[in-house]
């Protein structure tokens, strides 16, 4: 799928965390060339500690294309543009403070060549949320981090799959203070927002949302947990005055062991293990993590840095690939429905002539 001006999808790339997986899954995705057919991907890492990676996993059939601009990036290759100088230590499976700088360069220099409109789209690998804490990171994961350095209203992380799209209401937040993160204009405002991006990221006209209770059975009619009762409902019944198809709350368990989610065009959990628990149970290896709610298109794999594995180059890179091929589609749904919106004869010129 190629942009409306006939050019590739230029994909800005982060490295994440270099004693993990992510540049292993990045090459291997990479290795096949079918893929560069529809972008241009463009890593931001260290060249140097990049060409050690792949001397230390022995791959030696694999090349870079190093670049100082994204407006260099060749079509034949994996291009990387050097962020960090500084040296650094690949210690597979353990964390150093070098690979968190490395992993904060990685981020800034991408978001700075999109910010000045060089490159289309945000695929992050993935981060040890300890290693890469600094002033100028300082939240709990990917999805805090681009909501504020975007300034956007709300965001809202969701999980991909061939069988399910599950957003969650509350993100990287303990356990302990879930509950009181339940509030009628979160839902409200989360729920408007995973509609829209159904809607412009999806292309689903009208998309039919179930929403997860919080307690056991949906609270059993307040014995077990009065939040459906007081706060979750409410929220729905505002949400289906504005004309909006939501349902629920449904208890969690039955939901899933049912299939039920299999009828609805996205989901919203009320916490993150609510909702990526069975969502990782299903698509383990192929599901993709998408924020919603951003004007950047911002995707990455699901799963972690998988240290357990890293260096072993047996990791499976099947939801990076997914995440590429996602930030491509949603890139160009999102200009489709901005050229429709500005010239709604332009899509379809039949429709044109017709009028004439």
């Amino acid at each position: 799928m190629k942009k409306a001006d006939g050019n590739p999808v230029k994909i800005g790339i982060s490295c994440g965390d270099i004693n993990g997986i992510g540049l292993e899954v990045i090459m291997k995705t990479f290795a096949d060339n079918r893929l560069l057919q529809d972008c241009l991907p463009i890593l931001y890492c260290s060249a140097k500690a990049a060409t050690l990676y792949r001397k230390l996993v022995n791959v030696s059939d694999f090349s870079f294309h190093l670049i100082k601009d994204p407006e260099e990036a060749g079509s034949k290759y994996l291009n990387i543009i050097n962020c960090y100088d500084e040296e650094i230590r690949i210690d597979f499976g353990k964390e150093n403070e070098g690979a968190g700088k490395l992993a904060v360069a990685s981020l800034e220099a991408a978001i700075k060549d999109y910010k000045e409109g060089k490159i289309d789209a945000l695929v992050t690998a993935p981060i040890n949320k300890h290693s890469i804490q600094s002033e100028s990171f300082n939240f709990p994961g990917h999805t805090e981090y681009l909501t504020q350095t975007f300034q956007a209203k709300e965001s809202l992380m969701v999980l991909i799959s061939e069988q399910l799209r599950i957003a969650t209401l509350t993100g990287h937040l303990p356990l302990a203070k879930v509950a009181s993160a339940i509030t009628q204009g979160r839902i409200i405002e989360k729920t408007k927002v995973f509609s829209k991006s159904l809607q412009n990221d999806f292309g689903i006209r009208k998309p039919k949302i179930a929403v997860l209770a919080l307690n056991p059975h949906a609270g059993d009619g307040g014995v077990i947990g009065d939040e459906e009762q007081k706060v979750i409902i409410p929220s729905l019944e505002k949400l289906k005055e504005e004309g909006m198809l939501v349902m629920g709350p449904y208890p969690a368990d039955g939901f899933f062991a049912s299939g039920n989610y299999k009828n609805f065009d996205g989901v919203i959990s009320m916490y993150h293990d609510q909702g990526l628990i069975p969502f990782k149970t299903l698509a383990f290896e192929t599901g993709i993590n998408f924020t919603a709610g951003l004007p950047v298109v911002r995707t990455s794999p699901d799963h972690g840095t998988a240290y357990d594995i890293a260096g072993k180059y047996i990791a499976s890179e099947n939801s990076f690939r997914n995440a590429v091929y996602l930030a491509i589609d949603i890139f160009c749904k999102r200009e489709q429905h901005k050229i429709l919106a500005e010239n709604p004869l332009k899509i379809n010129p039949q429709r044109r002539e017709r009028q004439n």
